[in-house]
């Protein structure tokens, strides 16, 4: 490439570096500029024991986070919050995907603060995709009229993972959630169908959304939620669907007198009602806290509790051993997927050699 400037007409011409631009962000703004200050344990509680839903989410935050030094401190601050909590009817909802949970939450919610008052925690469980670990999180999309009520904290969280269709840290989130004064709590569950034992032992009531028209409603004797169900609901008995719904009700009615008397003593019920148009949501409550009332008459609401309180004890223990061992064996985990992958040693074998050498390195 020929450079003009170096010809012999220009000399004694010096050519300047010519002008720095400047950057594309302002210099003068540190990170530290924007960093939030740290909240001590005691600020953090005094903030949740007010009610401040800035706080409470930030706690929420500690508590749902995998860094390991965040761990002892939402310990802590459970810890203090438990005096605070257990005074709140804890209500499940769950039902295949597309039953119209999230909305029908927002019917739910409406109704609720409405007729009975008081304050309403939501804690939405979104499913994490298996590819790309992801949770679109939009539960609250769907809650339009909910989401806008100052007496009503909406929580989305990502299941991750977790298998019962409700996040890991659930459980401590509803304690957060009792400690800042919410007597009454949803916890939606994604719907996985038949692996909703997590969520049924962190509630009071688990209450099953069912829809009309998707196949042989009989099939319900086979599902494992159902057994755990309390209360069964029909949605979208509206329009030219009133009569299929009704029919439903009839056969799951019917399908339910093949099931064991539960031990609470409550006769399970079935109802329909319409999300979209709010027709059958005061039955539904109605229900729920006849229910509650029942099973405090004959003593079996506290014996349920203190057995979820047995129950995620347990799960605790599962979860600190399960966490221990990959992080002790990881380099000896990834020779042994190498050799599984390979054909060289059973996926048996390979737990077993595996969990031996652990049991050695914890003595």
């Amino acid at each position: 490439m020929e450079h003009p400037e170096n010809d012999i007409a220009y000399e004694g011409l010096e050519v300047k570096a010519g002008i720095a631009q400047p950057p594309t962000v302002n210099p003068y703004l540190g990170r530290n500029r924007f960093r939030r200050n740290e909240m001590s344990v005691a600020e953090m509680v005094e903030g949740i024991a007010k009610g401040d839903i800035t706080v409470l989410s930030q706690a929420v935050t500690l508590v749902e986070s995998t860094n390991p030094d965040h761990y002892a401190k939402a310990q802590e601050v459970i810890e203090k919050c438990l005096p605070l909590s257990g005074k709140s009817v804890r209500i499940g909802i769950s039902g295949v995907p597309g039953a119209g949970k999230s909305t029908s939450i927002d019917k739910f919610g409406v109704h609720l603060l409405d007729n009975y008052g008081g304050k309403l925690a939501v804690l939405a469980i979104d499913p994490s995709s298996e590819f790309g670990k992801g949770s679109i999180l939009g539960d609250k999309t769907r809650m339009e009229t909910l989401v806008q009520r100052r007496d009503a904290f909406i929580r989305p969280s990502p299941s991750a993972g977790s298998l019962g269709g409700v996040a890991r840290k659930t459980r401590e989130t509803v304690l957060l959630c009792e400690a800042a004064g919410y007597d009454k709590i949803f916890i939606e569950t994604v719907g996985v169908g038949q692996s909703e034992t997590a969520c049924q032992s962190m509630v009071d009531f688990f209450l099953v959304i069912q829809l009309s028209g998707a196949g042989d409603e009989l099939q319900g004797i086979k599902r494992g939620i159902m057994k755990m169900a309390d209360g069964i609901v029909i949605n979208k008995c509206d329009g030219d669907n009133v009569e299929a719904c009704n029919l439903s009700a009839i056969q799951l009615r019917g399908a339910l007198h093949f099931f064991p008397a539960p031990e609470s003593g409550w006769t399970r019920k079935v109802l329909t009602y319409s999300g979209l148009n709010g027709t059958g949501i005061k039955e539904i409550f109605e229900m729920i806290f006849s229910y509650i009332d029942f099973v405090k008459a004959n003593g079996h609401f506290d014996i349920r509790r203190r057995r979820q309180n047995n129950y995620w004890m347990k799960e605790t223990i599962d979860s600190a051993i399960l966490g221990d061992f990959y992080r002790r064996m990881e380099i000896r985990l990834n020779q042994a997927e190498e050799s599984v992958w390979n054909g060289q040693m059973t996926p048996f074998t390979a737990a077993h050699s595996l969990l031996d050498e652990y049991y050695k390195l914890i003595k």
